[in-house]
């Protein structure tokens, strides 16, 4: 894919001698290892700036939260020097993935999120990265496919009746990408940090579905 943990490594060690005197190497790096190490398309987002957005739009919809070009996306596999030419195009941007390609997202609230990582992990099934979300989401990445079979999931797991916190993310949508900033809000984190062993395959929503609905189900105010 164009770089190595060992690589990723040399970069970061390098930008920290150097005292990172810019955030634009900073960004750089970060996508360059979106998309060299776990294969993610990335595009370039806007940023809030107060109430307003950094597109410039005054009746902008969704300030500092959608794409600057949804065309301009840095695809996977792109080198650093790749990511650093395509970057340099839009100073500031925030780093947004889209969804539906490599990954689909099933949200939940932020603390039952936190508690059904819990339960998976000490259950042993696999587990693709978390991002916590400034608005209090637990964004957890799944198979492609899985906003379309959300409906169908839920009903085959007895779940389809119940009033859940519960909503998948798929092909259209973006997610902020940590540590950018969401919607001037603050930043984006990891709740589990991708990993080569799950982030170029993310499980199939079906094996997390049942534990997510069910912890958002006991927690609806959470």
């Amino acid at each position: 894919m164009g770089f190595t943990i060992g690589g990723i490594r040399e970069i970061r060690s390098g930008t920290r001698r150097r005292g990172r005197t810019t955030g634009r190497a900073s960004d750089c790096t970060t996508v360059a290892e979106f998309t060299g190490l776990w294969g993610w398309d990335v595009v370039p987002g806007a940023r809030a700036a107060g109430p307003e957005c950094s597109c410039g739009k005054a009746d902008c919809p969704a300030p500092g939260a959608h794409p600057l070009d949804p065309a301009a996306v840095v695809p996977a596999g792109a080198t650093l020097d790749e990511v650093t030419e395509a970057w340099g195009r839009f100073p500031g941007a925030s780093v947004l993935l889209p969804v539906g390609r490599a990954f689909d997202i099933i949200s939940v609230p932020e603390p039952a999120g936190r508690r059904a990582l819990i339960r998976l992990e000490r259950m042993g099934l696999p587990l693709g990265p978390v991002i916590a979300t400034p608005e209090g989401r637990a964004h957890f990445f799944v198979a492609p496919g899985a906003a379309v079979q959300l409906p169908t999931l839920l009903y085959r797991t007895g779940w389809d009746d119940a009033t859940l916190d519960l909503h998948a993310l798929g092909p259209g949508s973006y997610v902020t990408a940590p540590p950018s900033d969401r919607a001037g809000l603050g930043p984006a984190i990891w709740l589990r940090a991708p990993a080569l062993d799950t982030a170029t395959q993310p499980p199939q929503a079906r094996l997390l579905l049942g534990t997510l609905a069910y912890v958002a189900h006991r927690s609806p105010c959470a």
